[in-house]
């Protein structure tokens, strides 16, 4: 061996694979989330077989006996529960989410023609609580301690503590009923929007900005912002560049995980507002014990929740590409 080859490095270890690692990674999640979707589709169907039957609901309490029956067997509900199971099953496959006994319309035309209203609304509600509450929480947690950081606090404790219906009441007694500012509920310009989403965004408000103000609170202690602090760096430019950025990493699984809150949520505040959404279908629903229905917008709302949280988990690895990595 010459002088030179012994003095050449080592060479450097291969790296594995990013993009095989990448694309096992994206299997794993959408096996994940495909394995919780068929638990919800499974639970909401075996629910469903033991709390009533859809063709006693279609007839009504004036059908006889007979009937009912003859509209079982016409419906399929005559058969073993499991054969029923994998023909709801092969229906969902399709996109077949069943005939209303209530309409008489097909389950997907009806959720499909309620679920802007409801987007519009959880929409408008998220986007509310989102640019109140990053703001908010990040104001308290740069002031920690402070009689702001008490307010704060003691605010967003109030905004998950009341229930949205009393909010709901309340803001119809007040802007719509003693100062005519607003209407009192139904769908129609913008203005019947702006209370019910108000309403919607508070218990997200309150969480978003208790959760950001623990970041910011944390990121504040990190050695690289006390090492920039150190170096003269403003401290207005630090928090805005720096701390801000990393702080808002944990709002991203908050908000994937309020969008779960605000559907469910959007069922009080549509009755309440008399907003034609899916929360409103679904009560109607439930009221006529119409469980085909009932069982197609749960499904639905369960693959709306399921896109957003795989979309926020995309968006977490874009921002923090350490997750992606480990």
């Amino acid at each position: 061996m010459t002088q030179t080859e012994a003095r050449k490095p080592p060479a450097p270890a291969r790296a594995p694979k990013s993009g095989r690692f990448r694309a096992q990674r994206i299997g794993s999640v959408l096996l994940g989330y495909t394995v919780t979707l068929w638990l919800v589709v499974t639970t909401v169907f075996f629910i469903g077989s033991v709390l009533g039957d859809p063709a006693a609901a279609k007839l009504g309490p004036g059908a006889t006996a007979e009937q009912v029956e003859a509209l079982r067997q016409q419906m399929g509900f005559d058969r073993p529960l499991i054969a029923q199971y994998g023909s709801f099953l092969s229906h969902l496959a399709r996109g077949d989410l069943g005939v209303s006994a209530q309409y008489s319309t097909p389950n997907l035309e009806l959720v499909m023609a309620r679920l802007p209203y409801t987007f519009q609304l959880a929409g408008l509600a998220l986007a509310i609580a989102v640019l109140v509450g990053v703001p908010l929480g990040a104001f308290a947690g740069v002031r920690k301690g402070s009689w702001c950081d008490r307010l704060v606090t003691g605010v967003t404790v109030l905004m998950q503590s009341v229930p949205e219906f009393w909010l709901g009441l309340l803001g119809i007694y007040i802007f719509a009923v003693h100062l005519e500012l607003l209407p009192v509920g139904g769908a129609g310009g913008a203005d019947h929007l702006i209370m019910p989403a108000i309403v919607l965004s508070t218990y997200p408000m309150g969480q978003i900005a208790r959760v950001m103000r623990s970041s910011v609170i944390e990121v504040l202690h990190e050695s690289y912002i006390e090492s920039a602090l150190a170096h003269g760096l403003p401290r207005r430019t630090v928090l805005l560049t720096h701390c801000l950025r990393n702080a808002s990493i944990p709002v991203l699984s908050v908000v994937g995980v309020q969008v779960g809150t605000l559907l469910g949520s959007a069922v009080t505040v549509e009755v309440v507002f008399g907003w034609p959404g899916l929360g409103s279908l679904a009560t109607q629903a439930v009221l006529t014990r119409d469980l085909v229905l009932v069982e197609a917008i749960v499904v639905v709302v369960a693959v709306i929740f399921l896109a957003v949280n795989l979309l926020i988990e995309i968006l977490y690895r874009i921002v923090d590409p350490r997750i992606g990595s480990s």
